[in-house]
């Protein structure tokens, strides 16, 4: 063996040196990846061939392992690491030659990026990265930013330590909706960066803070590490836990798990928005306390920027901020649950369903069904096992059926009269128009305030008049026109409330993208769509608003925009409300005329997007924003094909599986996911998150989401800690790019002590999600019910 070790260890040595060594030479890291794994490939190729490069394997045909074989011991089990005592015997680590492993890799890497990057299942999903890319770097050019910072400066610079927590908050809301590191990183550092140094901040309290809270966007929805993790992690999940159903004698993982074992990027989404916002809280909390503890490191600040504006007591701002609010949407909740308001369609299926199953399948083998009651439970199979019993005597599982005309006019009429007096549509109308004018009593409450009461009243109108007027079978057409004398009123109120809002700084900057990112979240979070579509949305949207400012700028009305803007609002609600099926045997003349709306709200939209675009185009930023676009996802993309070459040289000598069997040598599985972690950590140290998420989350994949662990939580476990990677020096990103833009009295040495205290944050981050892992889970299980 070459220096003690075995030749499988000195292999992956080399493999590590390789790429270390590859991203030091000052080639790209898209290319220095894929160049590594030649290099090294060639490396233990020849050490392989020149018979110095030895594996000592467990010898199968001695009397020790057929004992093992015959306790029943599975052979996947089987490792040097759990069994030392074991006879071994020398085998190369290219067991049939390194050119037949080359042929395999040539023949592998074909097959993976068929899979993976050009017409794989995840290819869909991978396409939300080129747009939420684009999404945040049409945000960061539209200078987004500079207006949000210096109105969270005014808005929390008399606090101690304000400036420190505005930048945290403006971190978290530019994660939300650009998520782009670098960009939201140089962009603080010019803006803020100064202002701080000017205001007395400490230069290692400024620099630590504005290079963590631009990390942010690595965790907070809509992140690209949580697209590219949940893209693999879905595959690993699946295959590893088909594995472990099959080790225990299961047919399959829906068998012994009794659901599907799949996690998606909607559902990582889900699960990221509370560590997001606990990571952002713990940030401001420190500087908040650090600013307490020593106040001449970082004033309150009186002085940044000066608005008019109109004097609001506490009184009024507690009762039109928070108690109205909160009427309106605790009491539209509460009429939810006694069944006042809800849902009044009444579609029905032509198709009655069969019956339930039960929970668990019991027709399986002995040994599954050990394995399934130590997962899930003796109380839970013996009601299993009762459920199914009562069903074969029952005659069996009852099989759907197509509906006949008295069935379904049965059902149609079981629905109308089950259903609420106000519809889910009409109430959230009212909600939303509600706290339209609720906010603008609050931000101007001298105002007269008849407008703002008209059109509160006319809401009321509106949610009696459903009441008397609007039943299930009335026709949308129909109820549109009952209610729109008093809507009519209610959007000139709420005219009046919008002119009012645009007077206060703080909405009039916050507010549009606001929108743009409930838009886009709210559309993933809540079911609607899936990533792709809801990027595309992001993107389009991120157009708009940036041309909006351009002409802004230009002292020019942006009314196309504007209005363009409006006409996809009532495409969406002509959507939600109208049939809009025109091929259909019978359409009526109310579908008719909503379709062509519909179409002429589309067409408008459309054109508003084209006229954005050249807004863009005119002022010379679209071609920018198409650059860094291209360049970002191309470097993506890149890395994801080179790290698939890295992988298969390591998988070719044996190097995963080597690693998987020191991981499974452990019983614990907080040990091995503990070692995992740490692991991660470190090489944070040295290596991208790209890279460690498609060269070693691949390798570890199979242990890590082969267990018990839920596998959101583990994904946003491994994403908080790769978000660590951009902090840690020596190669830590955002240390760089801070670097780049720090004047010249802000040292190195500055920020490397700066970012020390989170860092640390980090590790007490992950240690709150280790022990409280409903964090994660919480949302996610609310939202599926």
């Amino acid at each position: 063996m070459l220096f003690g070790l075995d030749g499988v260890e000195v292999g992956l040595l080399i493999v590590f040196l390789s790429l270390f060594a590859g991203i030091l030479s000052g080639f790209p890291v898209a290319f220095a990846i894929p160049g590594a794994g030649l290099f090294a490939f060639a490396i233990i190729a020849y050490l392989d061939a020149s018979g110095i490069l030895v594996h000592q394997a467990i010898d199968m045909s001695s009397a020790g392992y057929k004992e093992l074989m015959a306790a029943g011991v599975h052979p996947d089990t089987v490792s040097h690491f759990r069994y030392p005592e074991l006879p071994t015997v020398a085998v190369p680590v290219f067991e049939r030659g390194w050119e037949v492993a080359m042929d395999r890799n040539i023949s592998f890497i074909v097959n993976r990026m068929n899979e993976r990057v050009f017409a794989g299942q995840s290819i869909e999903t991978l396409l939300a990265v080129l747009m939420f890319v684009m999404m945040g770097i049409t945000l960061e050019r539209s200078k987004i930013a500079n207006d949000l910072l210096t109105t969270m400066a005014r808005v929390f610079g008399p606090l101690p330590g304000g400036l420190a927590v505005s930048v945290v908050v403006v971190g978290a809301f530019l994660a939300a909706s650009t998520g782009i590191v670098g960009a939201t990183v140089v962009t603080m550092g010019l803006l803020s960066l100064p202002t701080m140094l000017r205001a007395g901040y400490s230069p290692e309290l400024s620099t630590g803070v504005i290079a963590a809270s631009g990390t942010l966007g690595q965790i907070i929805p809509p992140s690209i590490v949580l697209v590219l993790l949940g893209t693999l992690s879905g595959d690993l999940y699946s295959a590893a836990q088909e594995a472990r159903a099959q080790s225990f004698g299961c047919t399959d993982a829906l068998t012994y798990l009794g659901k599907p074992a799949v996690v998606s990027v909607g559902t990582l989404f889900q699960s990221a928005m509370l560590p997001g916002i606990l990571l952002a809280g713990l940030y401001a909390g420190y500087a908040f306390v650090y600013a307490l503890v020593r106040p001449q490191n970082a004033p309150a600040v009186h002085s940044v920027g000066h608005t008019q504006h109109e004097i609001i007591t506490k009184r009024e701002a507690l009762t039109w901020f928070f108690i109205v609010p909160a009427i309106l949407i605790v009491g539209t909740v509460v009429l939810a649950q006694v069944g006042f308001v809800g849902s009044q369609d009444l579609a029905v299926s032509n198709f009655a369903q069969g019956g339930e199953g039960a929970i668990l399948r019991t027709n399986v083998s002995e040994t599954c069904q050990a394995a399934m009651i130590e997962l899930h439970g003796q109380e839970k199979w013996d009601m299993a096992v009762q459920q199914t019993q009562a069903i074969m005597a029952a005659g069996g599982i009852e099989q759907g059926h197509e509906l006949s005309a008295e069935e379904m006019q049965a059902a149609v009429v079981a629905k109308a009269a089950a259903a609420a007096p106000i519809g889910t549509g009409i109430a959230t109308l009212i909600v939303m128009l509600g706290l339209v004018l609720a906010a603008a009593r609050g931000v101007r409450p001298a105002d007269d305030a008849r407008p703002l009461l008209i059109g509160a009243g006319a809401l009321a109108v509106v949610a009696l008049l459903d009441v008397l007027f609007i039943a299930p079978t009335t026709s949308p057409g129909v109820s549109l026109l009952i209610i729109a004398v008093p809507l009519v009123v209610a959007l000139w109120g709420c005219k009046h409330a919008a002119a009012r809002l645009a007077t206060n700084e703080l909405i009039r900057v916050v507010f549009p993208p606001l929108v743009l990112i409930v838009a886009v979240l709210g559309s993933i979070l809540g079911g609607i769509t899936n990533p792709t579509p809801a990027a595309a949305l992001g993107a389009g949207g991120a157009i708009l608003l940036a041309a909006f400012r351009k002409l802004k700028e230009e002292g020019r009305d942006p009314w196309v925009i504007t209005w363009s803007t409006f006409a996809l609002i009532a495409m969406i609600l002509l959507g939600a409300n109208f049939d809009l099926r025109v091929n259909q045997t019978v359409v009526t003349v109310e579908g008719w005329l909503a379709y062509l709306a519909a179409a002429i709200c589309f067409m408008f939209a459309g054109f508003g997007l084209i006229y954005s675009g050249w807004v863009l185009l005119r002022t010379s930023v679209l071609g920018k924003i198409v650059r860094e676009t291209a360049k970002v996802t191309s470097m993506v993309f890149t890395i994801l094909v080179g790290s698939q070459l890295l992988n298969l040289v390591v998988i070719s000598f044996g190097g995963e599986h080597y690693i998987q069997q020191f991981l499974k040598s452990f019983d614990s599985e907080f040990q091995v996911f503990l070692i995992v972690m740490l692991v991660l950590f470190v090489l944070g140290f040295v290596l991208d998150f790209l890279e460690i998420i498609y060269i070693v989350i691949p390798i570890v994949g199979p242990v890590i989401y082969g267990g018990t662990f839920d596998p959101k939580w583990v994904t946003i476990m491994i994403a908080v800690n790769l978000q660590t990677s951009f902090l840690t020096p020596p190669f830590g990103f955002a240390l760089f790019y801070l670097r780049g833009v720090a004047p010249a009295s802000v040292t190195t040495g500055h920020i490397y002590r700066g970012i020390i205290p989170f860092v640390l944050i980090q590790v007490l981050g992950l240690a709150v999600l280790w022990f409280v892992p409903s964090i994660v889970t919480i949302v996610p299980d609310l939202l599926g019910r």
